[in-house]
């Protein structure tokens, strides 16, 4: 009417005063006509509304808050008033006594965290699918009710409500308040004997059997209830606050055609549980391999058109000008413009399926390295896996992945701590924290082991403590030997270079596998220049009379070559592997054989070469004809620092070495418990080992050891014999890969046979040169002591220089 009035030429304002005038007539009308009404009313039945001077919100008092806690709990398609009166009628049970203790544990101290509660429940559902699929091989009408087999979480965040729904078997009324008010009477374990007659892999991959895994529930919820629809039953809901637990029929019918929802009233202190992306993290983390689709209820943004409806108000809608004229819309449509929008919807979760199921000879490198990619994280393939499945004191299935490369934290005790390997008992993840599951030096190795033979157990510490573990364990340490055995030349180089140092550790501590270990070992050696050698190469080219395995330990290739050591072996074409890792010789030291070669390290007293009778003779000879010289280096010259003297069979070019004794320190070996952090302490062994005495080998060929012979023969008290026999010393443990002890010394006697070699006085020192007179040194000058309350700066006092210039210049700027 306005609208149509606004044509004519009326003021505005005047039209406006009539609309407010006929406004206030029509609330004046309604009010009187309340009042007339409201006077009848009283007439007719003079009583007081009970309500009145009730708060809204309900008072304190202990009645209206339970009667507001249970009109609080409510159900979809039932209101509050149906609920109270269901209530009434329903079958009240108080819960069998283990079980009110069990949940009194589990709220108060079994879970440690929470979140276990919606793997328990997904489980429960999980397992009353398997059971529905199991029926349906005997009657396939079974399915008939809900052919579709999934598991549904919604969360409602305005009600606090999280929904856990399922499509399988479903309970009667008397399953109910048996399966959910007692403990160890499963719905699992009654129809395992039922399907007695079904194969023993389809009775496997049923995962029940948790005994206390529904009543996690309340770790979250304070109240919980439970409706449920079986093919041979009408559907009942149960529902219960820990305290007791009611029964009753739906009165919605059967809505759900036939399977479980659990519904979980969330405490406040739990409402991260009602998070979309929390429920997500949850599912991929514990139920992620769980044989059937989980699917989630959550939004996303998308983009869409606007609605034709939208369009044609548009074009109807009249724009009035400044004169209150309506002015015709634009004959063209404008064009449709997009808008974004957030739309509700079923998101499939547990995308990734348990491949490990499935037969290896089924499954292509791509899936393989796909699930690897999905389960580590990683972006990188593997290098290499093995997927095999164990039977015997226990039976699971594994799939285990060598990375590519090796973490960064290799070597750090985290790393050792934590184990990469996934635990799922019935594709139930329990944990990936077992620190026993693999040893220390192959903890780089990531994969899954799924059992069917472990307990479901609620504590990851009563789990650690299953022997099956220990049995498991040594199982996948095995696979994982044999698939390094079997991996060919190219990758195995790959996975040497990045993994070396771990499997030389392994094989000091496992000592079990430590033959295993072995013959995954790779050394440099004298007959390769850049090829690494392993043990089984070296023993295949071993000459007939070779006895032993050669070894020789340092921190290079170059420093190796150029030992005093291996002058002989070298010389006699005998191989020597060089060992220049810092844990080569700890391993080795490990090894007490291999294919029953004894090893031997070329530092260390003990080596013997073959050697015909003829060179046996000489050698005997050359021991008596030096036993003087071998007496006085022990008793005289070297006194107190050397255990004996003796004849080398190792040198050709050095004329001495510092030999270490069978179960001493080599110079490498010590010089590596040197730079420990923990040498710093008083470690007796530590001490022993550095104390220890070596063997002084010298070589009788030498023309500097041939000279000190000829000199002691001639004079034992000889000082230069004395010297150059303690320089040689000096020298040998420098060349042996020792520490000297008295540097200082050291220095001192090369000074020494400096000047003897240059025909100088020993006793001569360094000419004196006469100081200048103090008079003649230039004066210094004296400052005068500074005023810090008057002293200014060099620096401020040109800036102030070149503030005033500044400003003398912009005056005269200003004058002309």
């Amino acid at each position: 009417l306005f609208i149509k009035v606004g044509m004519w030429n009326v003021p505005k304002q005047l039209w406006l005063i009539l609309a407010v005038a006929l406004a206030v007539a029509i609330v004046e009308c309604n009010f009187a006509s309340a009042n007339d009404k409201v006077k009848d009313d009283n007439d007719a039945s003079p009583s007081v509304d009970p309500n009145l001077g009730k708060h809204k919100e309900g008072s304190r008092t202990d009645d209206e808050t339970i009667q507001r806690e249970e009109e609080a709990i409510k159900l979809d398609g039932i209101s509050v008033s149906q609920m109270k009166e269901l209530r009434q009628k329903a079958e009240h049970h108080t819960f069998q006594a283990e079980v009110d203790r069990m949940m009194k544990l589990i709220i108060n101290s079994l879970y440690k965290n929470k979140e276990i509660f919606l793997r328990e429940l997904i489980s429960n559902a999980s397992d009353a699918l398997d059971k529905i699929r199991l029926l349906s091989l005997t009657d396939p009408q079974a399915m008939e009710t809900k052919p579709e087999l999934s598991i549904r979480i919604k969360a409602d965040k305005e009600n606090n409500v999280l929904h856990i729904t399922d499509t399988g078997i479903g309970m009667t009324k008397a399953e109910l308040i048996g399966n959910l008010g007692t403990i160890a009477r499963s719905g699992t374990s009654q129809f395992f004997k039922k399907f007695s007659e079904a194969s023993p892999q389809e009775q496997q991959d049923l995962i029940g059997q948790f005994g206390v895994g529904f009543y996690s529930s309340f770790l979250v919820a304070d109240r919980v209830v439970v409706t449920s629809k079986h093919n041979n039953d009408t559907q009942h809901i149960w529902e219960s606050d820990a305290g007791s637990f009611n029964v009753f029929e739906d009165p919605r019918g059967n809505e759900l055609g036939r399977g479980t929802t659990v519904t979980l009233h969330i405490k406040e202190e739990s409402q991260n549980f009602l998070e979309p992306n929390t429920l997500e993290e949850l599912v991929k983390k514990y139920s992620q391999f769980i044989n059937f689709n989980i699917y989630l209820w959550k939004s996303k943004t998308v983009d869409v058109e606007e609605s034709a409806e939208e369009e044609e108000k548009k074009e109807e809608s009249p724009i009035e000008d400044e004169e209150g004229k309506v002015e015709e819309a634009a004959q063209e449509k404008p064009k449709k413009k997009k808008e974004t929008k957030t739309v509700w919807d079923w998101e499939l979760v547990n995308d990734t399926k348990p491949i490990w199921l499935r037969k290896a000879a089924d499954i292509e490198e791509k899936e393989y390295q796909e699930f690897y990619k999905s389960l580590t994280k990683d972006y990188s393939s593997a290098l290499a896996y093995t997927h095999f499945q164990a039977e015997g004191e226990v039976s699971f299935k594994s799939i285990l992945f060598i990375p590519e490369r090796a973490p960064s934290d290799l070597y750090r005790e985290s790393m050792k701590r934590n184990s990469n390997i996934k635990l799922y008992v019935r594709r139930v993840f329990i944990s990936d924290e077992f620190e026993d599951f693999m040893p220390k030096y192959l903890a780089f190795i990531k994969g899954i082991v799924d059992s069917d033979d472990l307990p479901l157990n609620v504590s990851r510490e009563t789990l650690q403590q299953n022997k099956l573990i220990k049995v498991i364990r040594k199982k996948l340490v095995r696979k994982v030997l044999d698939l390094l055995k079997k991996l060919p030349k190219e990758k195995f180089e790959k996975f040497w270079k990045e993994y070396s140092t771990v499997i030389k550790m392994g094989v000091f501590e496992d000592p079990g596998n430590r033959q295993r270990l072995s013959k995954l070992l790779r050394f440099q050696s004298s007959n390769h220049p850049s090829d690494l050698t392993s043990l089984a190469e070296y023993v295949e080219r071993m000459g007939e009379r070779q006895k032993v395995i050669y070894y020789m330990a340092g921190t290079s290739r170059k420093e190796v070559e150029s030992s005093p050591f291996v002058e002989r072996l070298l010389k006699k074409g005998i191989e020597v592997l060089y060992l220049v890792d810092p844990v080569d010789e700890y391993c080795m030291n490990s090894l007490p054989e291999f294919d029953n070669k004894k090893f031997q390290n070329v530092a260390k007293e003990g080596l013997s070469l073959e050697m015909s009778e003829k060179s046996k003779q000489r050698i005997a000879d050359l021991e008596n004809d030096f036993s003087e010289t071998l007496k006085w280096l022990k008793e005289d010259a070297l006194k107190d620092k050397i255990e004996k003297a003796v004849l080398s069979q190792r040198l050709t070019k050095s004329p001495c070495a510092l030999v270490a004794s069978a179960w001493g320190w080599s110079g490498n070996m010590e010089r590596l418990m040197r730079s420990q952090t923990y040498s710093k302490s008083q470690d007796p062994t530590q001490e022993y080992y550095m104390k220890e005495k070596k063997v002084f080998e010298i070589n009788p060929y030498h023309p500097v050891i041939k000279a000190i012979k000829q000199r002691v023969d001639e004079d034992k008290s000889d000082p230069l014999a004395l010297s150059v026999a303690r320089l040689l010393y000096d020298a040998a443990t420098l060349r042996s890969g020792y520490l000297l002890k008295d540097s200082a010394d050291f220095a001192d006697r090369i000074d020494v046979m400096l000047k003897s070699a240059l025909n100088l006085n020993p006793d001569e020192g360094a000419e004196e040169i006469e100081e200048d007179a103090e008079e003649d040194l230039p004066p210094i000058p004296k400052e005068e002591p500074i005023d810090l309350d008057t002293y200014v700066p060099h620096f401020v006092k040109d800036d102030e220089k070149t503030k005033k210039e500044e400003e003398s210049k912009k005056e005269e700027h200003n004058e002309l």
